[in-house]
């Protein structure tokens, strides 16, 4: 019964678990002994969850599993490891305690985001139903171990982040804190599943909800430490300026939350604009479109020209503009960075015209001709990320805005671009893209991006930066292909991975390793991976992407990145 429940996703999520807890120090241990309950529980969760149809009511992606055990612990898990690599850098003063102490209050705000979704999906499954009686006659123990674990886990977590804190401010402000993005986070993911039915399963719409509230109340914090720091007890005042920002952080940030709530600031304006104008073009539709096509376009403008900027220069001081800002940082070293400019415009010119032919005239499988598009981001970002690695950040968040942007013209049909943009998406889509909400491009940029996010400031792990673009440009690319022409033994009676084609992935990364990191020590990093801990991740890694039902462009990154921060 036992070996039953452990399929191959969750035992390589095991593998995974172990080595991240046996590498923390002592000093991380209540963190350690809190991630250990919040897998048990999300593992009860998912089991319980799969089991039955009480979760039929969130419509999430067909085909797809659950995701539950993967999309709680994987981002807890990636707080652990950034913690565990920045006790090392506190052990060599190369940081501060308040940088320290400021990602262990992050760690416990994204714990309380995904034990509360947890708690809510609990509660869901184990209502008194149908579906309840049917589960409680065959393991009513294991409900009743489920709730006993629900409230050891709330409460032993409670008293471990209570009282395990190095600064001194008062504990129940930071409990409060911690408690407002739970909340949070469980309505958030309620308003994704329920506006974007069938688009994700609830293992992802877990992972990108509780990311979201914690970028975003980093942002809230930032904002109201600057705007009401007389409101702020001292010492989180101290620790909020403590916080080492760098400037293209900031702008990134900012950009992105308002192209977020640019929706609902455009409905807003919308529905002024109808209201002044329906009496003279209520019988015009072309009229209307081209006005409602004219206020879309300027309300996006006056979003990222104004009230964005407004709030980039509160929390950051700008002697200019901030988008003045970026356009000096460019044409600061403009040899180098037009250059590496018109270059991926070349690639990106060359690859989606040639890409885009095929897509409509072959017969090649659309899953193959994906991946085409990860070898193009080695191509892009490999130079970039050696060379030019803060305009490479600066860049991934323009390219993030811009589809943000395309996106939002698509779901809208927005005049004159929102078909055009619509056909054009529609021919790289796949099973895990619906109509309504195409995520692969989004998941494949950032795969890419938030290690090198996540990598600035100290980073004594010089492959931890690579690990989005080694996982999917070459590992999933390269286990895809010779698993498509080669593979023979499947890893499951059900699914279509093979074991040749993880074999290729796992080797081809382990050669770009290989030649990576010579590469690195001669543009002055110091080799401090061993090959050992990078055999355990690229494996892991590898076998996630044979095993997970999931969007593999969202997690195996983050837990290659996870791993090789060790």
């Amino acid at each position: 019964m036992t070996w039953s429940l452990l399929n191959g996703e969750r035992a390589v999520f095991v593998l995974f678990i172990v080595p991240l807890l046996f590498a923390a120090p002592l000093s991380l241990l209540s963190e350690a002994l809190s991630l250990s309950l919040l897998t048990l529980f999300a593992l009860l969760i998912e089991i319980f969850a799969e089991s039955s149809d009480s979760l039929a009511q969130f419509k999430t992606r067909p085909g797809a599993s659950s995701g539950i055990l993967l999309g709680a612990v994987t981002l807890p898990s990636l707080m652990i490891s950034r913690l565990i690599q920045l006790s090392r850098a506190l052990s060599l003063h190369e940081i501060g305690i308040q940088e320290f102490e400021y990602l262990r209050l992050q760690y416990w705000a994204t714990f309380a985001c995904c034990f509360s979704v947890l708690g809510s999906l609990g509660f869901i499954v184990w209502k008194p139903s149908d579906n309840i009686k049917a589960i409680s006659s065959r393991s009513g123990w294991i409900v009743k171990f489920s709730l006993s674990c629900l409230a050891l886990c709330a409460a032993v977590s409670c008293v471990l982040f209570a009282t395990k804190s190095q600064i001194s401010w008062f504990p129940g402000f930071k409990l409060l804190w911690v408690l407002c993005q739970g909340f949070a986070a469980v309505k958030l993911i309620q308003h994704v599943v329920h506006t974007f039915p069938f688009c994700v399963s609830m293992g992802e719409a877990l992972l990108v909800t509780s990311g979201l509230v914690i970028y975003f109340g980093d942002m809230f914090a930032i904002t109201f430490t600057k705007s009401h720091g007389y409101l702020v007890p001292s010492d989180l005042l101290n620790l909020q300026y403590g916080i080492k920002r760098s400037v293209i952080s900031i702008i990134i940030q900012g950009v992105v939350l308002g192209l977020l709530l640019f929706p609902i600031f455009f409905k807003i304006t919308l529905e002024i604009w109808e209201w002044f104008t329906s009496s003279v073009f209520s019988k015009a539709r072309a009229y209307q479109e081209i006005g409602k096509s004219v206020t879309f376009y300027a309300s996006l403008a006056f979003i990222l020209i104004v009230i964005v900027p407004i709030w980039m220069q509160l929390v950051q001081d700008f002697d200019v503009h901030p988008l003045l800002w970026v356009v000096i940082f460019v044409f600061s070293e403009p040899l180098k960075r037009l250059s590496l400019c018109i270059y991926w415009v070349a690639v990106i010119y060359v690859s989606v015209r040639q890409f885009y032919s095929i897509s409509k005239n072959s017969k090649i499988e659309r899953i193959l001709l994906r991946k085409y598009y990860h070898l193009m981001a080695v191509l892009m970002f490999l130079p970039a990320l050696i060379f030019q690695p803060k305009f490479l950040d600066l860049a991934f968040g323009v390219a993030l805005a811009g589809f943000l942007v395309l996106e939002i013209i698509r779901v809208w049909r927005v005049w004159p671009l929102g078909q055009l943009v619509h056909q054009f998406m529609n021919a790289f889509t796949d099973h895990r893209d619906s109509d309504l909400l195409i995520v692969s491009h989004f998941s494949l940029l950032l795969g890419c991006a938030l290690p090198i996010w996540m990598s600035s400031g100290f980073n004594d792990r010089p492959l931890a930066p690579f690990a989005g673009i080694l996982s999917l440009g070459i590992g999933d690319t390269m286990a895809s292909m010779v698993g498509h022409k080669y593979g023979v033994l499947r890893w499951s009676k059900t699914g279509k991975k093979t074991v040749e084609g993880t074999a290729a992935g796992i080797t081809s990364v382990l050669a770009a390793c290989s030649v990576l990191l010579p590469l690195l020590a001669t543009t002055g990093y110091i080799f401090t991976q061993h090959w050992l801990s990078l055999l355990i991740a690229v494996t892991v890694s590898g076998l996630l992407e044979a095993y997970t039902a999931q969007l593999d462009n969202a997690f195996i990154p983050l837990v290659f990145y996870s791993l090789l921060c060790l």
